[in-house]
């Protein structure tokens, strides 16, 4: 399989590049931060699963600390205001379904939408990163998955009871995901993240979690559809 190679029309040290870095480095910063926030909330929750979710909160400060160290390496200061701002919402539908103790929620924000999120934005990002991100993120996006296989795992197990919950979740969240992707696509175009190639990767990775988990794919394509009109 031939290497892909990062653009040579990218200038890594512009102030342009820089610039949008400043913004779309924060939000992988954030993310990273969020997610171990949020696992070592559902440890509280999921006694039964606490150690493993402990590990995972623990592996995602290191994707944290590694991505703030892609910033250090092009002297980029991260925009972090922009990036909690850019989090805000799916932070407070979390937040919210956590104080109802509604699990099957925040495992749906956190464990498939924030990690197929990740994994779509890092997967884009390899090819046309500077060669100490391409080595930060390659190592990121595998642990990305097996993130993403608790979730699907622990909702395959409880899905009979978590279905109702799940469809309403991903209702009210879903949409969130193409405003994102709205928001970022200037400053990510500007990276050599193409929008299409990004709504694509998140829609096929999903899709497939939904799959996964217990959803007919007629039911995936409904899901999958919610929202998709503002993409």
């Amino acid at each position: 399989m031939p290497q892909l190679e990062a653009s040579p029309a990218l200038d890594f040290q512009s102030e342009a590049y820089k610039d949008a870095y400043s913004r779309i480095n924060a939000i992988v910063i954030e993310g990273e931060l969020e997610a171990n926030d949020n696992y070592k909330k559902l440890a509280e929750h999921l006694s039964d699963h606490k150690d493993e979710l402990i590990k995972l909160a623990r592996m995602e400060n290191r994707h944290m600390k590694g991505f703030q160290a892609c910033g250090r390496n092009l002297s980029v200061t991260p925009d972090m205001e922009f990036a909690k701002e850019f989090f805000a919402k799916l932070h407070d539908n979390f937040k919210e379904a956590w104080d109802e103790g509604k699990v099957v929620t925040c495992l749906l924000i956190q464990s498939l939408i924030i990690e197929t999120f990740a994994i779509s934005a890092y997967n884009i990002y390899i090819p046309v990163a500077d060669d100490f991100a391409r080595k930060i993120t390659e190592g990121v996006v595998k642990d990305e998955y097996m993130h993403l296989n608790f979730g699907e795992e622990w909702l395959k197990a409880n899905f009979d009871t978590a279905k109702a919950e799940l469809e309403a979740a991903n209702r009210q969240n879903l949409p969130l995901v193409w405003q994102m992707l709205n928001q970022v696509a200037e400053d990510a175009a500007v990276l050599g993240m193409e929008k299409d190639a990004l709504v694509e990767d998140f829609m096929i990775t999903y899709g497939e979690a939904l799959g996964n988990i217990g959803f007919t794919s007629r039911e995936v394509m409904r899901l999958s559809a919610q929202g998709l009109a503002m993409a």
